[in-house]
């Protein structure tokens, strides 16, 4: 037995409770007043199914399958409606009291409107849906100076690495200063794989993630003064300003949804 409170606005302030109890293959809900008391919700409840019982047998409801099957029950929901509205507790008896009884010894859960939905993704292995659908965007197409820098940025990311690996090998005895220019050509090495990885897919944080790598590959190159010239300096943060340059105004597109008709 569940009951779930909603709130309404509409001249003034009203309160209705929806009231569920289920038994076997029929379950009953009922929209009541915010002064009607729960035990004659459910009362009222129980009244509905014993009487869709008794007019349906348990195969005849295990064989249904299509919406409004029972829609000639309408008249016996009318019947006990109006039944309902117009008696008082005490006319009711010992009906109102058993459930009463009943509800003192199990109360009914109270639930908000969110609980079905998580108890129904857990039930069934889902994971909690997000609260806001994922954006469905595209990049733009990519321009003949995008395919330039990439170009660029992939000769760059090789002399790095070549020269890097080249420096670790031939380093017999691996000094402070070794291992520096050493990481000083490894890391712009990355620096301008994702570079190339900016450009070519979307990544949130997208301006940060430039300036971090732009900023590598000009720390890198400043170290490596001595092992390279200005004109080669000049050269690799060139590509990368030009590579972060492409990368931030390389555009989102945003997808048209597709409605599958």
């Amino acid at each position: 037995m569940f009951t779930f409170p909603e709130h309404q606005q509409s001249r003034g302030y009203f309160c209705h409770m929806f009231s569920f109890s289920s038994s076997g293959h029929v379950a009953c809900m009922a929209i009541c007043s915010h002064w009607c008391p729960a035990a004659m919700a459910f009362c009222f409840l129980e009244t509905l199914w014993w009487e869709f019982t008794a007019s349906y047998d348990t195969t005849c409801i295990g064989l249904t399958s299509r919406p409004y099957a029972f829609l000639e029950f309408d008249s016996i929901v009318q019947k006990v409606k109006w039944h309902f509205n117009h008696v008082t507790s005490a006319q009711l008896g010992s009906s109102l009291e058993k459930i009463q009884e009943e509800l003192e010894f199990q109360p009914p859960a109270v639930l908000t409107l969110e609980d079905p939905d998580v108890a129904n993704g857990v039930m069934n292995g889902h994971m909690q849906m997000p609260l806001e659908p994922a954006p469905n965007f595209r990049m733009e197409p990519v321009t003949a100076l995008g395919v330039l820098s990439l170009v660029l940025n992939i000769m760059c990311a090789a002399l790095n690495l070549i020269r890097g690996i080249h420096l670790a090998e031939h380093s017999l005895q691996v000094t402070h200063e070794e291992v520096g220019n050493i990481l000083a050509f490894l890391i712009p090495f990355v620096a301008c794989i994702f570079q190339c990885y900016l450009y070519l897919v979307y990544s949130p944080a997208r301006t940060t993630k430039v300036v971090l790598m732009l900023l590598f590959i000009c720390l890198g190159n400043a170290y490596l003064h001595g092992l390279r010239n200005l004109w080669q300096i000049l050269f690799h943060v060139g590509v990368a300003s030009l590579s972060s340059h492409q990368i931030l105004t390389r555009q989102l597109q945003e997808k048209p949804a597709d409605c599958g008709v």
